[in-house]
C-alpha cells in the first residue's frame, strides 16, 4: 500500500510504501477510493490537537470498498461500499457510552488521529464504526459527507429549528448543511472572511438570503448560528447577531481562544454550545436525509501524492467546497 504519513508535527506528510494492513478481529480492511481533506486534518498536522499517534496517516472522510474481513465480522462483507468517519471506536463501558452518548466516550479512538486514516490506498477500521453506502454514487462527491456532512448535521440539529440561521465560515461543512437548511425551508445568512466575495457568491448560489463578512451585522436578527470557522473571535460576533433566546453552536473540534465579551450579549437566555464528535445514529439519520435533500457537494480532487498541496490550499482559504484525495 501507499500512504501519506505525518512523522513529526508541523512537517509535510511523506509518501511511503508499506505492507498491506491485515484486519484483526472485529475489523475490516477497506480499499480507499476517495478521502476528503478536513480542517480537523490541519489541526492534527499543525499540532493543534494534543497527543496524536505518531507516525499517523491522517484522513477521516473515507469512501471505499471492503476487500478483507477479520474474524467475528458477520454484518458486512467483502465488496461492500462503505464510509469511514472520524469516530473510529468507543469503549462501550463508560457512563457516556452507557447513556447513548458515545460521542463523549472517555476512551475513544479517532480515524486519522489516534488510528491510521484514509490518506492511503488501504485502511483498517472497526467494523462497527463504518457506514454502509449505496453502490451507486460518486466516491469523490460522497467523501466530504463523512465529516463535513456528519458534523454539520449534528450541529444543525443542536442549533434547533429556528428559521433564520447564520453560518460563520462557508466552507465544506456549511456548503453541505446550507442545502439541508434550504430543504427544511430555513433562511440562510452566510458569513465569510472579510473581502471573500467568491465565497459570498458561492453561498448565494446555494440559496443564501444574505452573504457578507463575519464582521458585518446581518440585516435581520438570527434565531441561531453555527460557527464552522475555528476562530474564537466569532463567538461574540455570533452572540450579538442572534435574538433573545437564540442559540450559537461551535461546530469545530478546535478553535482559537475566545476573547472576553460583555455578559449582556449572552444574557436574555442566549445559549452557547459546542459539538463534540458524532455518533453512529447521526450517520444513520444524515445518510437518510442526503437523497431527500438532494445534496450536491462541490469538490476539488487531488492525487494522493499531493496531499500537502491540498492541506495548504485549505489552510490558505483557496478552496470553494472540499478538497478530496484520490489514490
Amino acid at each position: 500500500m501507499q500512504a501519506m504519513v505525518l512523522e513529526r508535527l508541523g512537517e509535510p506528510l511523506r509518501l511511503v510504501e508499506r505492507s498491506d494492513p491485515e484486519p484483526g478481529g472485529g475489523e475490516v480492511r477497506v480499499r480507499v477510493a476517495a478521502c476528503g481533506v478536513c480542517r480537523t486534518d490541519l489541526h492534527v498536522v499543525d499540532g493543534e490537537l494534543p497527543n496524536p499517534k505518531l507516525p499517523i496517516v491522517p484522513g477521516h472522510e473515507i469512501v471505499g470498498r471492503i476487500d478483507a474481513v477479520g474474524a467475528g465480522v458477520d454484518t458486512i462483507e467483502a465488496g461492500m461500499r462503505v464510509g469511514i468517519p472520524w469516530l473510529g471506536k468507543t469503549c462501550g463501558h463508560c457512563r457516556y457510552c452507557r447513556e447513548g452518548r458515545e460521542n463523549l466516550c472517555d476512551h475513544p479512538q479517532f480515524t486519522g488521529y489516534t488510528r491510521d486514516g484514509g490518506y492511503a490506498t488501504h485502511v483498517v477500521a472497526d467494523a462497527r464504526y463504518v457506514f454502509r453506502l449505496p453502490d451507486s454514487g460518486d466516491d469523490v462527491a460522497n467523501a466530504p459527507l463523512l465529516c463535513a456532512g456528519l458534523i454539520g448535521w449534528r450541529s444543525l440539529q443542536m442549533a434547533g429549528d429556528g428559521r433564520k440561521i447564520g453560518f460563520y465560515g462557508f466552507g465544506a461543512a456549511a456548503h453541505i448543511i446550507a442545502q439541508v437548511a434550504r430543504w427544511q425551508g430555513r433562511d440562510i445568512y452566510a458569513f465569510t472572511r472579510s473581502g471573500d466575495s467568491a465565497a459570498q457568491a458561492f453561498a448565494r448560489t446555494l440559496g443564501a438570503r444574505w452573504a457578507g463578512s463575519s464582521d458585518e451585522t446581518p440585516p435581520d436578527e438570527l434565531d441561531c448560528a453555527i460557527i464552522y470557522a475555528p476562530v474564537g473571535a466569532l463567538v461574540p460576533a455570533a452572540l450579538r447577531a442572534v435574538r433573545k433566546g437564540g442559540r450559537v453552536i461551535c461546530a469545530g473540534i478546535h478553535m482559537s481562544d475566545i476573547p472576553s465579551f460583555p455578559y449582556s450579549i449572552l444574557w436574555e437566555e442566549r445559549e452557547l454550545k459546542s459539538v463534540a464528535n458524532l455518533t453512529r445514529e447521526d450517520g444513520e439519520e444524515f445518510f437518510a436525509i442526503v437523497p431527500q435533500a438532494g445534496i450536491v457537494t462541490q469538490t476539488v480532487p487531488y492525487p494522493l501524492a499531493r496531499a500537502n498541496d491540498a492541506l495548504s490550499d485549505l489552510r490558505s482559504g483557496r478552496l470553494q467546497g472540499a478538497a478530496v484525495l484520490v489514490p
